[in-house]
């Protein structure tokens, strides 16, 4: 399935999001930052992009598994960007501290830090009813199906 969205470059270095590959689901997005994430920190990182979506699209923003295997990772993964937002597209990155209490990462002004995967949206109506169906788990949760 193919999805047209029109952008504007808010900044003129920002990079257009690409493909890695013809196989790829999602689009890399670059920094306009260049920024030292700290561990346990949180970074907001500039496109210099605004997407127009089609009514009925999302982007889920989601990490980079290069990036991820050093600790750092899209903070609210998956992110969502909606149709009718018109602002900047920024990027949310979280270092997560790991074994290394010191160790940093550097992300450059360039650098492809996320993926834009482009979904359809069903909207749900909810019904609310006296009574749920039965099923075999029931209420169990947190684990409960296994490890």
């Amino acid at each position: 399935m193919n999805v047209t969205v029109k952008f504007k470059k808010l900044d003129p270095k920002a990079i257009v999001p690409t493909y890695a590959t013809v196989g790829s689901s999602g689009m890399d997005v670059y920094s306009l930052d260049t920024i030292e994430l700290i561990p346990d920190t949180l970074n907001l990182f500039r496109t210099g992009l605004a997407l127009e979506l089609p009514e009925g699209w999302e982007i889920q923003i989601r990490s980079r598994s290069g990036l991820a295997s050093q600790g750092v990772w899209v903070a609210n993964q998956p992110g969502t960007l909606d149709s009718d937002y018109r602002g900047e597209l920024k990027i949310m990155l979280f270092h997560m501290r790991g074994r290394d209490l010191r160790r940093r990462v550097m992300i450059t002004e360039g650098e492809r830090i996320a993926q834009l995967v482009f979904s359809p949206v069903y909207r749900a109506t909810l019904l609310e009813v006296e009574e749920l169906s039965e099923t075999e788990r029931g209420e169990k949760g947190l684990g409960s199906t296994g490890r």
